[in-house]
Order: C-alpha cells, then sequence, then structure tokens
C-alpha cells in the first residue's frame, strides 16, 4: 500500500511576520498574482501598491485583460468591518470593475455583505471573498491556497490554468530571439506568462514597455513613468512637448496622467492586432522593434534636455 503524508495547516503570521511588509508585496508579485487568477479565472496585471484613494491607500491595484481596474485588499487576520468599507470605499473611488478581498478567515456577516453587493450591482461589478491557507507535510516548503468563499452569482471563469509552455511565454521568448537577430540592444531576460515586458531607456524614473491585450486585440509600446508619489510632475513636462514628439514620431499618442498611482504613461498602439496570431507574429515583432527604438531615439535626448531633478 502506497504511504501518505498528512496535510498540515501553516500558522499564516509564520511566513508572513508583517502584512504590509511580507504578505501584501508577496501577493503583488507576478507569480502570485498568476495563481491567483487561475482561481478566479482573470488575468491579473500589477499596476501598483498602495495607492493612494481618498485617505486611505489600497493595498494591490491590477488590471484585468478587458483592461479594467481590479482592487486587492488584504488582511492576515479575520475580516473586519473597517477593511469593508475600505473596500467599498476602494472600488467607488476608483471605478473598480473587480474587487478581491483576501483574508485568513471571513466572518459570516462580511461575506453576506460581498454576496449582497454581488446582486444588487450589475454584471460588469465584481465581488469576491478569499481565504488564504498554507499548507505543508511533514518538513516540506509551505504551500498557499487560495479558497473562494465569496463570488457573483453567475461568474464563469473566463480562462482556466494555463500550462507554462502557453503562446506568452512563446511569443515572448520569440520577440527575445528576434532582437537577437537584428542585434538590438533591448533585453528580455526571462520570457513568462506575462502581458508585458519592460526596457530601461537610460532614466531610473521610466521605462519602455511592450505590452499585449488579447481582449482589445492591439499590441502597444509604451513610456512608463515611475519613481514618483505623484508621476504627474515628469507627465506635465513631457506632455508640454506634445507636439513636437508626436511631430518626431510621426504617430498620435496615448498620453494618461494617473494622480493616484505611482505611474504615468505615454502610448501607441498597433490596433486590429491579434497577439495570438502566430503568423503574423514576424511583423509584429518588427513593429514592436521599431517602435522601441523610435521610442527610445525621440525620448532619450528629451530626459537629458529637461529639469528631472
Amino acid at each position: 500500500m502506497p504511504k501518505f503524508g498528512r496535510l498540515e495547516p501553516v500558522e499564516l503570521r509564520k511566513v508572513w511576520p508583517n502584512e504590509a511588509q511580507d504578505f501584501t508585496p508577496w501577493v503583488a508579485e507576478e507569480e502570485t498574482l498568476a495563481l491567483l487568477g487561475e482561481v478566479l479565472g482573470m488575468e491579473l496585471e500589477l499596476e501598483g501598491q498602495e495607492v493612494n484613494v481618498e485617505s486611505n491607500r489600497v493595498d494591490i491595484l491590477c488590471k484585468n485583460e478587458d483592461d479594467s481596474w481590479v482592487v486587492i485588499e488584504n488582511q492576515l487576520n479575520e475580516t473586519d468591518h473597517d477593511h469593508l468599507g475600505k473596500i467599498l470605499t476602494y472600488s467607488a473611488g476608483l471605478n473598480a470593475q473587480t474587487v478581491i478581498w483576501i483574508a485568513a478567515k471571513f466572518k459570516e456577516e462580511h461575506r453576506a455583505a460581498l454576496d449582497r453587493q454581488n446582486e444588487i450591482t450589475n454584471e460588469h461589478f465584481r465581488y469576491f471573498g478569499i481565504e488564504i491557507k498554507v499548507w505543508k507535510i511533514e518538513d516540506s516548503v509551505p504551500a498557499p491556497e487560495f479558497n473562494i468563499v465569496s463570488k457573483p452569482n453567475d461568474w464563469i471563469p473566463s480562462i482556466r490554468s494555463r500550462p507554462l509552455g502557453n503562446w506568452k511565454v512563446e511569443f515572448w521568448a520569440e520577440l527575445k530571439e528576434h532582437f537577437r537577430e537584428k542585434n538590438l540592444s533591448f533585453n528580455i531576460r526571462s520570457p513568462g506568462d506575462r502581458n508585458a515586458v519592460f526596457f530601461g531607456i537610460g532614466h531610473s524614473s521610466f521605462s519602455l514597455q511592450a505590452r499585449l491585450s488579447q481582449q482589445r486585440k492591439r499590441i502597444s509600446v509604451r513610456l512608463i513613468i515611475w519613481g514618483a508619489e505623484d508621476s504627474t510632475a515628469y507627465f506635465n513636462l513631457l506632455r508640454e512637448r506634445q507636439l513636437d514628439i508626436e511631430a518626431a514620431l510621426g504617430e498620435e499618442l496615448e498620453w494618461e496622467a494617473s494622480p493616484r498611482l505611482k505611474s504615468s504613461t505615454v502610448s501607441l498602439h498597433r490596433m486590429e492586432t491579434d497577439p495570438r496570431d502566430k503568423g503574423d507574429w514576424r511583423n509584429q515583432f518588427e513593429w514592436i522593434a521599431s517602435k522601441l527604438i523610435e521610442f527610445s531615439e525621440v525620448f532619450g535626448p528629451i530626459f537629458q534636455e529637461l529639469d528631472l531633478d
């Protein structure tokens, strides 16, 4: 007869001693968001941590595959009224369509409150209650588990658990090879299952990004502005030169300031493009490479001219 071990619960505070310093950063990791996304049937792309909303801070802010806002609020203990009030405030303040409340244990009144929110709002708004558990077998490494305790009644996950060798891993790996063949300096360190990859542009407050959106049928190249509590300060310096920048690129750009986030964006999209269409990948790689080069050539000198301090 086979010999089995026994699953043993692990005290959450032994894994994450501090909620803000340990647990929230772990949830915000790409691998954890992928795991949470598999449980909920959605793709989650991190947009920021500790985002200011009214007089509070959202633990984690993401975007779903349809580009809508997702708020994640964390608790390493039993749910309470304070956090219930916060998630309602956050969802209203950010116009978030999805709210995910993660806690060690849900009180019945708080689970019922989420159920009620799902009953009285339309299908575009979703509230999820998630209990986090950690398990081990004898001396094994701990394994996290997300259990859904509240969800919309008609919720049907749009995706299923994705194998490692999925199309996005392959897309980024082949784009990396394309850069190598063209002797380009853009480097994708570890192609993975994600919607976007980042590249340096010579200044710590700025990054370039290549981004995929199957839902919206487009690929994008973006300038991301980081490094300030309100990144719109740098954004506004660039916006003053919008006409010159767009003339140099020969394209109209999408300018999006995010006062509540720690990033703002300047984006260029290739519309009517399906990133899952492998037959079109070579054209998509050429477009991404050319726009990354153009962004670098146009924005690089501007960073040297502007007083970014």
